[in-house]
């Protein structure tokens, strides 16, 4: 990421060492990097608006964690 990159979007932009943590874990670190981010959870492959905020940072994930079952 060159510096006019992180100084036109107000910071850091992505987060590749978040791979394969927890969402919470995620979470903490991105907003360490970015306090005002708009963190959005969401399933891979969801559909996603192509609008661009630069705020709002999208966590994408994958893994069943638990058993479903009938509640």
């Amino acid at each position: 990421m060159s510096a006019s990159t992180t100084e036109q979007t107000g910071g850091k932009t992505s987060w590749p060492e978040v791979v394969g943590l927890s969402v919470e874990e995620a979470r903490k670190v991105i907003l360490k990097d970015k306090p005002d981010a708009d963190i959005v959870v969401l399933p891979v492959g969801s559909p996603v608006t192509m609008d661009l905020r630069l705020n709002r940072v999208r966590i994408f994930v994958d893994i069943v964690a638990q058993t479903p079952h009938v509640a």
